[in-house]
């Protein structure tokens, strides 16, 4: 992608697929543009700037290709200063499910077989009048926060900042996407927007809390997604506890530039009444985390940190 996509698009969308693969020069250029919106050029002798008031929708594919939820943010590519400038990010994951996976097959298979017949479909608003509606709301409309909203979301913002650092406290490691008052400006944002929709004045404490929602199933999530509550199989709120308190045992068990037998390890949790299957898993994620290793043909573990 070219600094000059960002130009074309000032007032508008600009579109960027297979984000991962930007070359490195371009997301070095993209920070100014997404956090100033413009863009410097010095050519030829000449310097100048650039608009580029412009919305950016990226999509990117993960390292291994499908998420992991065992390698938490070694799935994603990006340096904390180029994530933390989007308002929201999604985590797309391609689950197996035979209901959702038919549907689609078939949809498929419809629009293959189907090509000469197919005619456009009307949904409840034709495409002309969105778009015009959205062009009257860009034009007509800047709403604000009003007082109460922007008490509950100062509120809120300090809340979900203990929340990360509990969470930082508790997993032992920073989170790849930070929390930070970019993340409270993308909030008031959302809140802005939803406002607009209404063609409103003011953002009240409805518009807060629907675009705290937004940012709790997006960025947040993703923030959080490294640790062992994301794991696979381990979503209820004991299954997290119990594991938290392997992992804060395993490591009181030997210290660091120390190895035990894996096997002696299971054994002894397994008295204890934990789980094997637990056990086993908070080994695989302390691996995965390069805490810990194996040695002596998986025989043994070994702490490295």
């Amino acid at each position: 992608m070219e600094g000059g996509a960002m130009v074309l698009a000032d007032g508008g969308v600009v579109c960027i697929d297979e984000f991962d693969k930007m070359r490195e020069d371009d997301r070095v250029a993209i920070h100014e543009a997404m956090e100033q919106q413009t863009i410097s050029i010095a050519k030829a002798g000449i310097t100048t700037t650039l608009n580029s008031r412009c919305s950016v929708l990226a999509a990117a594919n993960s390292v291994f290709g499908r998420w992991d939820d065992m390698k938490g943010e070694e799935n994603i590519d990006f340096m904390p200063t180029i994530l933390s400038r989007f308002d929201m990010i999604f985590i797309v994951k391609d689950e197996h499910d035979e209901k959702r996976d038919t549907t689609l097959a078939k949809h498929v298979m419809n629009i293959h077989m189907n090509a000469l017949q197919a005619t456009e479909v009307e949904g409840e608003m034709s495409l002309e009048l969105l778009k015009k509606y959205i062009a009257f709301c860009r034009s007509r409309c800047g709403p604000r926060l009003s007082e109460a909203a922007g008490e509950k979301l100062k509120n809120r913002y300090v809340l979900m900042r203990f929340g990360v650092r509990e969470h930082e406290l508790d997993s032992e490691k920073r989170l790849s996407i930070p929390i930070t008052v970019r993340q409270l400006e993308a909030v008031i944002r959302i809140s802005e927007s939803l406002a607009k929709m209404q063609l409103l004045p003011f953002a009240t404490e409805a518009h807060v809390d629907e675009a705290l929602r937004l940012f709790q199933v997006s960025t947040l999530d993703a923030a959080m997604s490294g640790s062992l509550a994301g794991a696979e199989g381990f979503t209820s709120e004991e299954d997290h506890e119990m594991l938290v308190r392997i992992e804060k045992q395993l490591k009181r068990r030997f210290a660091i530039g120390t190895q035990v037998s894996e096997a002696s390890i299971v054994q002894d949790f397994t008295r204890q009444k934990y789980p094997e299957r637990s056990v086993q898993k908070v080994i695989f994620t302390m691996i995965r985390r390069g805490e810990l290793q194996h040695r002596m043909q998986r025989k043994l573990l070994y702490r490295l940190k």
